[in-house]
């Protein structure tokens, strides 16, 4: 096929570029093996100082652009053309070339407006109503909520807006009283949300949202009730994730930002709130009324972020390489609550990098409504987590009341939340609806697998002995990890496709 190529540099005639990651035939890093060879020569030979230079290859210059590497001999995050892309692999067919793939946080999906009311005709309707949210408390108004309203559910039909610092949203529904199908509100925090169904909506009037109170019983607190200080001690958690803010109720002992270009020891939350509110439900260490309390306080918790400043999706790249990181630091447990891209060869060689050196991925199955288990969870080197839901750990008006579907447990009051992903893959559940924990400067409730996920890794760390962390870290030490996980879980009668093997529960 490139017989009849000149000898010299081979240029492209694409002049569009995107990005890569350079891997060996199994992992993320090339091995002394002679499959690695074409590999580890190529990985090897491109390095950051040679960026601009490209790889050359048989006499051919490979035009590239390194951006980031993990190791001299491991993945390379590179930029090349299409075109180089294809001359890479057929010069060097034992190097994988594989296109970056981008995955985000793996939260409960809040319904938009795809459509306004329109009159005949079809043109949109002319009015609109303005609401004002308030505290339910003290009816202070609730800036910086969204508003999300439908004059036809199904249809996706209506308006959207967030709060102005009054607590004032304008929504175009094309007139100035209307009847709404729904009507939804996702307060920005210390609030829980609501959704009202069949009434009508008039312009000026005030829609009231509750406070979280710190001593509810919200689902995690249900089926987990407040650890000791110590729960979870000697073991060591990576939170992969969009950072972790400083927090009174969390102790983070340090971490790494992988994100190309961005401060590698900034770790702190990007903006996005998710990464510290994973950490809570793992090891906070507050106490209610005031605080929080996760299921293992006594874990060393690590923040990895993957996530670019104030952006809601993370690079399989910088994923694969704050694993890699997270095993270098001696993580005993890596929860990732984050998923939804196709699955791809970086992601797989990095959760199997892992189990291999002692450590193991436990991960959101994803939140696409019943449909099967996203990647990378339903990777066979990772364990993968489906969201419990527990009717009354949550107010009656929460929009986590449309989340309640069959089929329920042996508790009736126990179910997978509707917008759980499920199959075979599934390995455990853990409570993820209406889930209270820590975000920067406050507290707030989310829902998702990506809750149930750390709720799972805090129960992990809580069934791993002294002896199975004092083994040496490798394969069968990730192996000892399962078996020890999977022994602590309780059925609660919803069936393996939608709990796998149950909640874990150790004592």
């Amino acid at each position: 096929m490139w017989g009849s190529l000149a000898k010299g540099d081979f240029m492209a005639k694409a002049t569009e570029t995107d990005q890569y990651v350079l891997l060996p035939p199994r992992g993320l890093r090339a091995g002394s093996t002679v499959a690695d060879t074409q590999a580890r020569e190529v990985l090897v030979g491109t390095d950051e100082a040679a960026a601009d230079r490209g790889v050359r290859i048989d006499g051919r210059r490979i035009p590239l652009k390194v951006i980031d590497s993990i190791g001299p001999n491991g993945a390379k995050l590179v930029e090349l053309s299409p075109a180089s892309a294809l001359a890479l692999r057929s010069l060097r067919p034992g190097l994988r070339v594989v296109p970056v793939v981008y995955y985000t946080p793996a939260l409960a999906p809040i319904p938009h407006v795809e459509s306004r009311p329109a009159v005949a005709g079809g043109a949109a309707a002319a009015g609109s109503i303005t609401l004002n949210i308030v505290s339910k408390h003290d009816k202070a108004p609730v800036a910086g909520a969204t508003v999300v309203a439908f004059v036809d559910f199904n249809g996706r039909t209506g308006a959207q807006g967030v709060t102005d610092a009054t607590g004032r949203v304008n929504l175009a529904l094309g007139a100035s009283t209307i009847k709404l199908q729904r009507m939804y509100v996702y307060p920005p925090g210390g609030y829980w949300s609501l959704i009202k169904k069949n009434f009508t909506a008039r312009s000026g009037a005030t829609v009231t949202v509750s406070p979280l109170d710190m001593a509810y019983t919200d689902g995690l607190r249900y089926f987990y009730p407040s650890s000791p200080e110590t729960a979870g001690s000697g073991v060591t958690v990576a939170v992969v994730d969009t950072g972790v803010a400083a927090h009174r109720d969390l102790i983070v002992a340090g971490g790494a930002n992988t994100v190309p270009g961005e401060d590698p020891t900034d770790f702190g939350d990007n903006g996005v709130h998710h990464g510290t509110h994973v950490a809570g439900i793992i090891a906070a260490r507050g106490t209610p009324p005031t605080g929080l309390r996760g299921v293992a306080p006594g874990v060393t918790l690590r923040a990895y972020r993957v996530f670019g400043q104030g952006t809601g999706s993370a690079s399989s790249f910088a994923i694969a390489k704050a694993i890699d990181q997270a095993v270098t630091d001696k993580c005993d447990l890596i929860n990732m609550s984050l998923g939804g891209g196709q699955a791809d060869p970086v992601l797989t060689a990095a959760v199997e990098d892992a189990r291999t050196g002692g450590s193991l991925c436990i991960i959101a199955a994803g939140n696409d409504g019943r449909k099967p288990v996203s990647f990378p969870a339903f990777d066979e080197m990772a364990m993968a987590v489906s969201a419990m839901g527990r009717k009354g750990t949550f107010p009656s008006a929460a929009t986590e009341s449309g989340d309640v579907a069959a089929p329920y447990g042996t508790d009736k009051a126990n179910f997978i939340t509707a917008f759980s992903n499920v199959g075979p893959q599934v390995d455990l559940t853990g409570p993820g609806l209406g889930i209270m924990s820590t975000v920067p400067g406050g507290y707030e409730e989310m829902s998702g697998t990506s809750m149930a996920c750390p709720a799972v890794v805090g129960a992990a760390a809580r069934a791993l002995t002294p002896k199975i962390l004092a083994t040496r870290r490798n394969a069968s030490r990730s192996a000892a990890m399962v078996a020890a996980i999977l022994a602590t879980a309780q059925p609660l009668g919803v069936g393996p496709t939608f709990e796998g093997h149950g909640m874990p529960h150790p004592k």
